[in-house]
């Protein structure tokens, strides 16, 4: 994806049922000792559920991706939800 002369990459995995499984960026910023260090970073969702004729994930974790390991900063889980459709 590109927007003037910034670009992103992101792989997108999807699962057996062809719903997004995971996305990953190999070079997002993390701030690291107070400099933003390019970092990879994957986002995970699961739980997925027909809400309002749309089947949306209700649970997701987010994580920096070191070479020791993933580590975690946002766990989440949608416990309701409302759209406002535009017309």
């Amino acid at each position: 994806m590109q927007d003037g002369a910034t670009s992103v990459t992101l792989l997108v995995r999807f699962n057996v049922d062809d719903m997004i499984a995971s996305m990953r960026a190999e070079a997002r910023g993390a701030t690291i000792n107070g400099v933003i260090v390019a970092t990879p970073w994957e986002g995970r969702w699961s739980n997925f559920a027909l809400r309002d004729g749309m089947r949306i994930p209700l649970a997701g974790e987010v994580a920096w991706m070191f070479p020791a390991g993933p580590r975690p900063y946002w766990r989440g889980g949608i416990t309701s939800i409302v759209y406002e459709f535009a017309h």
